[in-house]
């Protein structure tokens, strides 16, 4: 893709930081895409003056500045004079690779000049025709702090061609807020792709250019651990009850009881809060018997029916999300309660998630919600769901899921050896899962899993890609434990190590797990 095609698309802050988590874990290591971000800085400066100039580098204690110690490496390398000016102490740098960069530098010392700037009076008077920000990067947030704020002031008072590492500092690369100050560049560096902010920042950005860093596009279209960094909300001291969510599960009937108590036990190993599980009296008595952990709702009869509607919609009321079908049975009275249940749930203005025979009865009479609405079909599912059965190829697999998703307005969750997950607009590829998972009740776990992420407000799309992912990875660790003898339950002791530590499953993908 031309420079000029890719300046007219932009990506989020948060989404390049996925991106870049994704790309680690398949197999593009930070380092690599460092590498090829200060080589371009480099090459750029290279390509616009020659090698008799003097480059100040101004660099930060994170990944941007990694950037600017690999361009000064190769700056120095072309034969101009480099200084590089450190904001802070270098024991302070905790990115790794830039960590590696910075170490690369010190045995250049009689060619490149280094300072380490933790107290903004010791700043260096600087002499340099070229000087380069490379202080702080993308989704950096609120006003600038000492000595950041004095090195950019230092930076837009020298006499000197301006360049910007990615964005310049004090943009907002998401907003285009000048945050207190901002360097202005006479031409910034951005990799991969624009920055949502930087349209609306053309008097600081000066010049943009759009560099390549070895990040194939195809990575931007598979699921992977930076999408689950994107739904995991954090915990703070002050944190109360329900502040991570409340969730209902309707499902159960007097064969199925175990589905919609593996949708709460998955929902409460991922974080929620608050997990019921509304179901008929004996099925909910059952359920009760499994777990202390299970809050259950018993409702009036032996099937879900329309009587149970008034008792179902206060705690429809006081849930953060719903979900709605694993277990239900698809008795007619059963199929109308659904149907009626919806239309509270869309009423209260809540998220829903439709599996099972809750998508079975949806698909009877389907239309766009007024909700966020997530579906999560297998082939069999799909084809009740459209009335079409998928074209085999993958990629058509893709186009048709994209069409039914923006047909209902909904985010489809097309379950499979390849899980694909689409809003209409976006899609993403899920790799993770194996054969053993064929076994019945993992779709209920996952379930549980992306209805946690919808009770804690996550974007449906976001919690439906984190949640294949996650229920996939903790499938393969039980494949690692057990081979093909799982049963559904063993993957809710893994939901916590997935999330929290989504690389240690690329051990688990280098070994294929996928394909035994």
């Amino acid at each position: 893709m031309s420079t000029e095609s890719r300046e007219m698309e932009a990506i989020t802050s948060r989404e390049m930081r996925a991106l870049e988590v994704n790309a680690e874990y398949f197999g593009v290591s930070l380092l690599q895409l460092m590498e090829n971000a200060g080589h371009n800085v480099a090459s750029e400066i290279a390509s616009r003056f020659k090698p008799d100039k003097n480059v100040a580098i101004f660099c930060g204690l994170g990944g941007n500045g990694g950037d600017g110690f690999v361009a000064a490496r190769h700056l120095s390398a072309m034969g101009f004079k480099v200084t590089v000016v450190l904001a802070g102490k270098a024991r302070d740098i905790t990115h790794k690779a830039a960590v590696e960069n910075w170490n690369a530098l010190q045995s250049l010392k009689e060619a490149i000049s280094i300072y380490e700037i933790h107290d903004s009076t010791l700043i260096p008077e600087v002499k340099a025709e070229i000087a380069v920000d490379a202080l702080l990067g993308t989704g950096t947030k609120g006003k600038l702090k000492p000595p950041i704020l004095q090195l950019v002031e230092k930076i837009n008072s020298l006499d000197a061609y301006k360049v910007a590492v990615d964005v310049p500092t004090g943009i907002d690369s998401d907003t285009g807020e000048v945050l207190g100050t901002a360097v202005k560049a006479h031409l910034t560096i951005t990799f991969h792709k624009s920055k949502k902010g930087l349209e609306k920042a053309k008097d600081y950005v000066g010049e943009l250019a759009v560099k390549s860093i070895g990040l194939p596009r195809e990575f931007e279209n598979y699921a992977g651990p930076g999408d689950v960094q994107l739904v995991l909300k954090p915990r703070l001291r002050e944190a109360h009850k329900g502040d991570f969510g409340r969730l209902l599960v309707i499902g159960g009937s007097e064969t199925f009881s175990g589905a919609p108590a593996l949708v709460v036990l998955a929902a409460l190993r991922t974080g929620v809060d608050l997990a019921y599980v509304a179901a008929p009296e004996k099925t909910a008595n059952a359920i009760s018997a499994m777990s202390p952990d299970l809050i259950t709702v018993k409702l009036e009869g032996t099937h879900l029916n329309p009587s149970n509607i008034p008792a179902l919609k206060n705690y429809v009321e006081r849930v953060n999300a719903v979900v709605l079908g694993p277990g239900l049975g698809l008795h007619a009275e059963t199929k109308e309660a659904a149907k009626a249940i919806i239309e509270v749930v869309e009423n209260a203005g809540k998220p829903l998630l439709l599996d099972a025979d809750g998508l079975k009865a949806f698909a009877e009479s389907k239309r766009k919600l007024k909700v966020p609405l997530v579906l999560t079909p297998h082939a069999g599912e799909y084809a009740i769901l459209t009335g079409k059965a998928l074209p085999e190829k993958l990629m058509d697999k893709v186009s048709e899921v994209k069409g039914t998703a923006a047909e209902l307005g909904a985010v489809l969750l097309l379950k499979g050896p390849t899980d694909i997950i689409s809003d209409g607009t976006r899609f993403k590829l899920n790799f993770t899962g194996n054969p053993g998972m064929t076994v019945g009740g993992t779709g209920d776990v996952l379930s549980g899993v992306v209805g946690a992420f919808l009770a804690q407000g996550a974007d449906p799309f976001e919690a439906a890609v984190a949640g294949a992912f996650v229920n996939g990875a903790a499938g393969d660790f039980v494949f690692e434990e057990k081979g093909y003898h799982m049963v559904a339950t063993d993957l809710l002791n893994w939901i916590p190590k997935v999330l929290d530590d989504p690389m240690s499953h690329v051990k688990v993908r280098k070994t294929g797990a996928k394909n035994n």
